[in-house]
């Protein structure tokens, strides 16, 4: 017997292997993408939210009074007034006595005008219970970036308007009662899905527009009507109205400011939640994205001074008394990312403040979409700030658009820095340095003694007399503090400092002023200090604090037990240019309070360190990254490590969430005084909680701004970055950790790459663009297939036609890769930044290969479908045939017949009786 090989007989079956390899492989990656995605969604996340309660009253305003000549789309809105209470009241004598703030709630895609209840109900508590209790943190300001923006003229108005605001700030918080309330009114929208249609938002900016117009219309009305009944404090007029707008009604605010109908002046300040600036999330149809951009351009010519083509003025900008604040929900907000919601190139640093739930004064959450609606956290915070707003002379908002925006940035902002600069402060030596200050003796002494006296506590707290008999003198460079025992603790600067650690920093839970206070000495000795000028003597730093979020308080189980270590409540943080000149650093710890018939309060605790940067480095590079989730990184930490651990992560957190876990090796106790059944690593873990405070875990990051973790031993850490989109900057992919950690004790760090995290923020972040990969696969298969019915070919079948988009044609990338690499030279050539390219063609190469295995798995499942019910009718079948051959049931069928037959002529008579058309 003779075999005859054929080569092309060969070749054919081996390209078939290939084919079939390369469908599997790409199947494979789908499936596991697509359920490792899954999976991470699923998982449920604890909210953190508080719910927001109240006694809601919707007092229905008509927009004509006389209710005639209105238009169809006025007819089926409506204007709402929210009153909080639950008496029932006269709708008409309420709105008599109207002299609060207007605010005017703006609901989003599919939203409710009743979804403004929780930001009025804590408005109104806010205003009855007065301000939050004022504390001592540090409190955030302007950063030298929008310091620099702001301030351009000569130095002498650089300390007036910055102290002006300072000032502005203790007034207002001195102050026990605010000076008007907030009037909350909401537009009815029909709950029409205004995200779909920009003919639907034209429409909804319209009736907003009108609702401003009757708003103010109402408060003229009633300020009329009580002068005229000569009744005392009639209050005065409001000048503008608030905007309030949530998802897509932040927009809508936006554009009815700019609305050729609005009268001059009526708009100043826009409060936005987790609404959409840049572009509309999902944009199905053209209208959408052209009312995007005329809006977005009508507010970028609004801020700039309007002048003729010869250059001559004609008048200020249009936009330049209108101040925007976007917050945005953060990592868990699916549905508007962060990146959304900047205004980044729309509303200048002058006029708008971005930022996110998770860096927000007494928030530190992410939430939902609709969740920051009702967050407690945030409304409470919210409702105080927009308070704040009120001058106390009028009764009415600030006219000064920086007293505003400063208003804006103290109440929410909080005094971590938004974007990671350990070396450098965040207070007014930045004026310096940025400024155009020549000598440092040009801010005078008056300066100087604003700043020495601007962190220190008030008088009204007194200590008693410290004694050199209470004081310690710490020799290393680590100082821990175990209860309030009212000692001061002293520290050379000089020695401790040397060796390149010159930065100091304090973990603490005690809160300053009433539980601590941090001195800098240019000398130990009192006496000294007769001859020192007064710009050089003791600098109080205790306001320097700034405050992040504690996890629990550990619970005692008996009055004056051991407690696990309290979690710390706040940062302090020196830098060279801040200790140079001083000799000493103190920490004065005050006496523990003592309360009759109480246990004492839970374990204090305070730990400082001077350190060095370059000592608690650590950086991740990509390749240890993607390595990590085969086998995880460890990082150990030994006793007497450095307190701040700087991690750099190569690739951001946006793309692969990394999985963080911290177990204690060990603390220093050699002798167990446990149990004998405790043992192991359970008996360390109790011994050393005992000594060691919980880690903090702060994190940066470019797009998604801060991030605070309190109490982190094992969490998965994911910021709200998408450096892989076009419109990302190059410096996007990069996310800074710094951890917290106490170097009493030694731990082991394990870092590795969630895949689930991973492949939920991939499905999360570029699920448009699999879709429309999606689509056009299965476009590129039908016209093979046309192709081949046009050509007289077999037609071949859709997973065969699929298997053909594996293989990228020629003239196919050149048009993929062309306009990429024009784009780049003009980026290259002109000043706009160039995106992060490399990795936005790895992630599109990802999400087109993501996209053909789905749809084969759609057509495998389609087909399996199809057989499946194939097989059960021809079961069914044959049971049935079998059935009716075995049994005799005439009777069945003449029934089935004469059904038939019926049902036939029915249908035949009821056609018939149609009349012709």
């Amino acid at each position: 017997m003779q075999l005859i090989f054929h080569p092309s007989r060969g070749e054919e079956i081996m390209g078939g292997l290939k084919t079939n390899c390369r469908v599997s492989a790409v199947v494979i990656f789908a499936v596991c993408v697509g359920v490792a995605g899954l999976l991470g969604l699923l998982t449920p996340i604890p909210n953190g939210c508080n719910m927001t309660y109240m006694y809601p009253t919707y007092i229905p305003i008509p927009l004509h009074p006389s209710n005639i000549n209105f238009s169809s789309a006025e007819g089926k809105y409506g204007l709402y007034l929210y009153h909080e209470g639950w008496k029932k009241i006269d709708y008409d004598l309420h709105l008599l006595k109207l002299s609060g703030v207007p605010v005017l709630f703006i609901p989003g895609n599919g939203g409710s005008y009743k979804q403004v209840r929780s930001l009025a109900a804590e408005s109104d508590r806010a205003f009855q219970g007065g301000p939050l209790e004022h504390t001592f943190y540090q409190e955030a300001s302007f950063t030298p970036e929008e310091v620099v923006r702001r301030y351009s003229s000569t130095k002498r108005n650089i300390l007036e308007e910055d102290w002006e605001i300072r000032n502005l700030f203790s007034s207002v918080k001195g102050t026990p009662q605010y000076s008007n309330r907030l009037d909350w009114f909401a537009v009815d929208l029909e709950g029409e899905h205004s995200a779909l249609d920009g003919r639907i938002l034209e429409e909804h900016t319209e009736y907003v527009v009108k609702a401003i117009h009757r708003i103010l219309d109402v408060y003229k009305e009633s300020f009329n009507a009580r002068s005229k009944d000569n009744r005392e404090n009639v209050g005065t007029l409001p000048r503008s109205v608030i905007l309030v707008g949530h998802s897509m009604g932040g927009f809508v605010a936006r554009a009815a400011s700019i609305h050729p109908h609005l009268r001059k002046g009526v708009v100043e300040t826009i409060l936005t939640l987790s609404s959409p600036h840049q572009s509309p999330p999902v944009a199905l149809q053209p209208s959408l994205g052209h009312f995007f951009s005329r809006v977005n351009k009508a507010w970028q010519s609004g801020y700039q001074i309007q002048r003729t083509r010869s250059g001559h003025w004609i008048s200020d900008p249009l936009l330049s008394d209108v101040v925007v604040v976007s917050i945005s929900g953060g990592i868990r907000d699916y549905q508007v990312r962060s990146k959304l919601t900047s205004l980044d190139g729309i509303v200048p640093s002058t006029h708008g403040l971005t930022i996110g739930a998770t860096g927000m004064r007494n928030v530190w959450l992410s939430m939902e979409h609709q969740s920051i609606l009702w967050c407690n956290q945030l409304v409470v915070q919210v409702s105080h700030a927009m308070l704040h707003l009120i001058d106390q002379s009028t009764g009415q908002p600030f006219s000064s658009t920086q007293k505003r925006l400063a208003v804006f940035v103290s109440n929410l902002r909080s005094g971590i820095p938004q974007s990671f600069d350990w070396m450098r402060s965040v207070q007014f030596q930045h004026y310096a340095e940025h400024l155009p200050i020549e000598k440092e003796e040009d801010l005078g002494s008056l300066g100087k003694l604003r700043i020495k006296d601007q962190f220190c506590c008030p008088k009204s707290i007194q200590w008693e007399d410290d004694s050199h008999e209470r004081d310690l003198y710490i020799e290393s460079t680590t100082v821990t503090v175990l209860a309030m025992d009212g000692r001061r603790r002293w520290m050379d600067i000089k020695r401790q400092a040397s060796d390149g650690r010159d930065h100091f920093v304090l973990v603490t839970n005690l809160v300053p002023c009433f539980g601590v206070r941090i001195h800098l000495w240019p000398e130990k000795s009192r006496l000294a200090l007769r001859d020192v000028p007064a710009v050089k003597r003791v600098m109080e730093v205790t306001s320097k604090m700034v405050h992040i979020p504690a996890g629990p308080a550990p619970r005692q189980i008996e009055p004056g037990s051991q407690t696990e270590q309290a979690p710390p409540s706040a940062v302090l943080r020196l830098g060279p240019d801040e200790l140079r000149g001083f000799r000493f650093l103190t920490i004065s710890v005050a006496p523990r309070p003592t309360v009759s018939g109480r246990p004492p309060p839970a374990a204090s605790m305070a730990v400082g360190q001077f350190f060095s940067p370059r000592e608690g480095k650590v950086k991740f590079s990509p390749q240890s990254l993607l390595l990590s989730s085969y086998k995880q990184q460890d990082v150990t930490l030994q006793e007497n490590h450095p307190l701040v651990m700087n991690f750099s992560f190569s690739i951001s957190m946006g793309i692969f969430p990394v999985a963080l876990n911290l177990k204690t090796l060990g603390c220093g106790i050699k002798d167990s005084l446990l149990a004998t059944e405790k043992t192991g690593d359970e008996e360390h873990s109790s011994l050393c909680k005992l000594r060691c405070f919980p880690p903090v875990a702060l994190v940066w990051d470019t797009e998604s701004g801060l991030y605070v973790i309190p109490n982190l031993y094992s969490d998965t850490v994911t910021v709200d970055s998408s450096p892989a989109l076009w419109g990302s900057r190059q410096d996007s992919g990069k996310t800074t950790l710094l951890l917290l950690v106490d170097p009493h004790c030694s731990y082991k760090i394990s870092v590795s790459v969630s895949l689930t995290g991973a492949a939920s923020r991939f499905l999360l972040l570029h699920g448009s663009q699999i879709i429309g990969f999606s689509m056009a696969v299965l476009f590129f298969s039908l016209m093979q297939q046309a192709r081949a019915w046009e050509l007289d070919l077999p037609l071949p079948s859709v997973l065969s036609a699929i298997e053909s988009n594996l293989r990228l044609p020629l003239p196919f990338g050149f048009l993929a890769v062309g306009p990429l690499a024009v784009y780049m030279l003009l980026a290259l050539l002109g000043t706009e930044p160039c995106p992060p390219f490399a990795s936005f063609v790895i992630v599109s190469i990802v999400s087109y290969t993501f996209a053909n295995g789905a749809v084969v798995v759609l057509t495998l499942s389609t087909q399996l479908i199809f057989y499946l019910t194939a097989c059960i009718q021809v079961f069914f079948k044959q049971r049935w045939q079998a059935w009716e051959g075995r049994f005799h049931m005439s009777f069945i069928h003449q029934f089935i017949d004469r059904f038939s037959v019926f049902s036939s002529f029915q249908f035949f008579g009821a056609f018939i009786s149609q009349p012709s058309s």
